[in-house]
């Protein structure tokens, strides 16, 4: 059971979560998916019969002494179609909820056991970026370490963004992939203790 210390406004106490032992290979499966379906996927080539040139048959069939040609558009001449080139697509695929949901507790387990996971409750800051580089030097950030922050303080957000070394997220986006790109994991104590509040009530349904 990993206790995580509450820090804030409101801090000074503990959220007690069930994590589980992270997992390099599903951690990887759940980083694939999420990377896969951010990719656009708009590369496109033109076929033979999209490239805008002339029909003509280049030269006679016979009595040049060159090779037999039909049109220009062919992929054997330069400014031709392009065979078997990339069309518009789709790359994201289906992973089941339970995988994704497991690859995040999984991540949140991982910056927990290095000591970089910081639970807060109140940040109390004004909006400045002058504020929260003050707040973070305070609570052992002094931009050595590349941290995401992740709440719905608009305030916090707003005074944080600015800042080189941390990238900022509302609670809602959430996602295994930034937490493992980041060293630091700086979150809202009230999107954690929902899932202390399931694990109390599945324990006491058991």
């Amino acid at each position: 059971m990993a206790q995580i210390n509450v820090i804030g406004q409101n801090g000074g106490r503990q959220i007690s979560l069930d994590l589980p032992e992270a997992n390099a290979n599903l951690l990887h499966e759940v980083v694939t998916w999420q990377l896969a379906s951010r990719r656009r996927g708009t590369a496109s080539t033109k076929t033979r019969a999209q490239v805008s040139a002339t029909g003509k048959k280049m030269y006679s069939q016979k009595g040049t002494g060159n090779a037999r040609h039909g049109d220009r558009t062919v992929p054997t001449f330069v400014g031709g179609g392009v065979a078997f080139g990339p069309k518009p697509r789709n790359y994201g695929y289906t992973l089941p909820r339970k995988v994704r949901q497991l690859g995040l507790a999984m991540a949140l387990s991982d910056r927990q056991q290095e000591g970089m996971l910081t639970a807060v409750d109140g940040f109390g800051l004004d909006g400045k970026t002058k504020g929260f580089v003050s707040w973070a030097a305070d609570n052992g950030m002094n931009g050595t370490e590349s941290v995401l922050l992740v709440t719905d303080d608009a305030v916090a957000r707003q005074a944080a963004r600015n800042v080189p070394w941390v990238t900022v997220l509302a609670v809602a986006g959430l996602n295994a992939y930034d937490i493992l790109r980041h060293d630091r994991l700086v979150i809202d104590a009230v999107a954690l203790e929902p899932a202390q509040d399931e694990q109390a009530e599945e324990e006491g349904a058991a």
